[in-house]
């Protein structure tokens, strides 16, 4: 197996253990800041999976990034929930929420 399908098939069993529902987002596509990745101690799929819990919806995009605050690295999550967006933001060393702010109107 290589490591593309090795990555996806674990995104994929990631989803599905947590709960996250697979087709909120094509488990093929790579999400911004893939290359920060080693970095984190938490997992995209475990990542998404809090950020669901903090708000409900559909993930419209997803980022690993540098950024202020926590340790320095988190998982940026925009949520759709009808014509609401909330960017959620989960500390990709410790889990914890760092953001949680309502967008009115959708991107």
């Amino acid at each position: 197996m290589t490591f593309g399908k090795t990555l996806t098939a674990l995104v994929v069993c990631g989803a599905i253990a947590t709960g996250t529902v697979a087709t909120t987002l094509s488990p093929a596509r790579a999400f911004t800041g893939e290359e920060l990745a080693a970095g984190a101690k938490i997992t995209l799929a475990e990542a998404r999976a809090m950020a669901l819990k903090v708000f409900a919806g559909t993930i419209a995009s997803e980022e690993l990034e540098k950024e202020k605050g926590g340790s320095g690295l988190r998982y940026s999550f925009d949520i759709k929930n009808g014509s609401v967006v909330h960017e959620v933001g989960v500390d990709a060393k410790t889990g914890k929420i760092l953001e949680n702010s309502v967008e009115r109107g959708g991107h």
